[in-house]
């Protein structure tokens, strides 16, 4: 059994009798170097955790087998701590988590903030950009610092999306002696980095010219940067409402140009996950910019031609084809990969793709849909409609029974 144990700032004074129990009583006490210099002098063995942590932590907690071992955490260990990666490893009946007042729910009190109306996103050991998903006006976000220099960061990041004049409120050291607390706006945020413990309270203003993001689909196309290859806005939002983003899932986005259906489904929810296929390495390369700039950085982006580089990668819970479902062997490595109950939507433009689908879809059922969009524009001196390509879409969900899994 592992014994994981919040420490505040205010550290030895500030846990329960039990808490304190367990750090006397511990063989050994592992931790970093801040959190152990919060507990006095006791009979267990200090071990700093190495850096970087994940990749030596079962040889840490191997050289301590047998012994009674004490982990320390910060706060709330499972608030994007120590604490969910040893549940994760080793299951909740082998470790026992001893919390105390996190640091989010101090920042809340010192705030007035109630739970129901604030987002709270980690940027620990994680890119920044992260948090550019959740601007909206009006919107309150706390932001889990990485370090002292993660509110300018941000800062920068509200004035480049047009959330500017959002104030900024950054919480150091809350529940220590040396608790501080500092405010200003985005646009002028001029303050040299404080106290590597810190969290940032965010109240986002939006520009009043400035662009609306949504999370759901609809992203406006200037959105991303792309070459031409991008699957435009009411297209994506058809192909978005049957790939149905479900938090946690994983979705294949293949031949992604632009990234633009892999980016709104990592927007849906922060738990989503997804893969860009891009043969073309300057799109992948413009995918990537593209999910930093949107709040999705973890997006990953893999550079080859499918469906030799789809091999290996793990099964998804949706797939989006948007390009080449005519191509040999790409549309039946798809649904052979793709997970019973899952979805896949495919679009062409042109006869072959067209024919490619219809014939999927005579084999294995599914919806068969033609989508044609037209904008109004000028012509001449008056205003006629300016039509886009014809897409043909299929969309088809994979039944959970073994012959309809295994057919390609």
């Amino acid at each position: 059994m592992i014994t994981v144990v919040g420490v505040g700032a205010d550290g030895w004074p500030g846990l329960s009798e039990a808490a304190r129990a367990v750090v006397a009583e511990a063989d050994v006490l592992l931790g970093s170097t801040r959190q152990l210099e919060l507990i006095p002098e006791v009979a267990a063995e200090r071990v700093r955790w190495p850096s970087p942590l994940l990749p030596h932590l079962d040889e840490v907690l191997a050289d301590h087998a047998g012994r009674t071992i004490c982990v320390l955490a910060s706060g709330d260990p499972l608030l994007s701590g120590i604490g969910t990666t040893l549940v994760h490893r080793f299951g909740s009946a082998a470790v026992r988590i001893l919390p105390t007042v996190s640091s989010v729910t101090l920042a809340r009190a010192r705030l007035g903030w109630s739970f129901e109306d604030t987002e709270v996103i980690s940027s620990v050991g994680r890119s920044v950009g992260r948090v550019a998903r959740a601007f909206a006006p009006a919107r309150k976000i706390l932001v889990l610092s990485s370090d002292a220099t993660t509110p300018a960061a941000v800062a920068a990041l509200l004035t480049e999306h047009g959330y500017g004049a959002s104030k900024l409120t950054v919480l150091e050291n809350l529940g220590g002696a040396t608790e501080n607390r500092v405010e200003g706006t985005a646009n002028d945020w001029t303050r040299e980095p404080g106290a590597p413990l810190n969290i940032l309270a965010v109240e986002c203003a939006a520009h009043p010219d400035g662009p609306l993001l949504p999370v759901i689909a609809g992203l406006p196309d200037e959105a991303f940067e792309h070459d031409g290859q991008l699957t435009k806005r009411d297209l994506r939002a058809s192909a978005l409402a049957r790939l149905a983003p479900v938090p946690g899932q994983l979705l294949w986005d293949v031949g992604a140009g632009a990234g633009s259906v892999a980016i709104e489904w990592s927007r849906a929810h922060p738990a989503n996950r997804a893969i860009a296929f891009e043969r073309d390495a300057d799109r992948a390369e413009r995918i990537a910019g593209n999910a930093e700039r949107l709040g999705v950085p973890e997006l990953s982006v893999v550079t080859g031609s499918a469906p030799d580089v789809l091999a290996g990668q793990p099964a998804p819970d949706a797939i989006f084809v948007g390009g080449g479902v005519s191509a040999p062997g790409i549309l039946a490595t798809c649904l052979t990969a793709l997970r019973p109950g899952g979805r896949l939507v495919a679009h062409g433009v042109t006869l072959e793709s067209e024919q490619a689908l219809a014939a999927r879809q005579l084999r294995r059922g599914g919806e068969l849909t033609r989508i044609a969009v037209e904008h109004a524009a000028p012509l001449g001196g008056f205003t006629g409609w300016q039509p886009a390509r014809t897409v043909t879409q299929w969309s088809f969900v994979k039944p959970y029974c073994a012959t309809g899994a295994a057919r390609g």
